[in-house]
C-alpha cells in the first residue's frame, strides 16, 4: 500500500504564492512509483488534473496553470512538490497528490482514473 501525505496548503491573497508537498512511502527514484500528479477539486466541480511528473522525466501541466505552477520531485526525500505562483481565486480547491506504478499515454496523464493511490488532500484558498 502506497501512502501519500500532502502538506503546505493554506490561505493567500490573489497574486500570491504557495508551495505544496507530498511525501510518499514508496521510492520515486527507483521507479517503484512511475507517475505522480497533483489534482484539485473545488466544491461542486469535478476533480481536475493540475500537473504530472513521471520517472521518465515527462511533465504535463493543465492549460489553466501553465506558466504559473511548477511540479518537481526530490528523489532523496521521496517528495513531490507543487510551486504555485500568481494564484487566483479560481485556484481555490482541495489539492490532492496521486501516484501510480504504471505509465499511461500522454492524453491520459491528467486523468484521475489513471492513478491508484491518493492522499487525503490539502486545502488552498485564494482570496481576491
Amino acid at each position: 500500500l502506497v501512502r501519500l501525505v500532502e502538506s503546505g496548503g493554506g490561505s493567500v491573497q490573489a497574486g500570491g504564492s504557495l508551495s505544496l508537498s507530498c511525501t510518499t512511502s514508496d521510492a520515486i527514484a527507483n521507479q517503484t512509483l512511475c507517475c505522480m500528479a497533483w489534482f484539485r477539486q473545488a466544491p461542486g466541480k469535478e476533480r481536475e488534473g493540475v500537473a504530472t511528473f513521471d520517472t521518465y522525466g515527462r511533465i504535463t501541466y493543465a492549460d489553466s496553470v501553465k506558466g504559473r505552477f511548477t511540479i518537481s520531485v526530490n528523489n532523496a526525500k521521496n517528495t513531490l512538490h507543487l510551486h504555485m505562483n500568481s494564484l487566483a481565486p479560481e485556484d481555490s480547491a482541495m489539492y490532492y497528490c496521486a501516484a501510480d506504478r504504471l505509465p499511461t499515454i500522454a492524453a491520459l496523464r491528467l486523468s484521475s482514473s489513471e492513478y491508484a493511490y491518493w492522499g487525503q488532500g490539502t486545502q488552498v484558498t485564494v482570496s481576491s
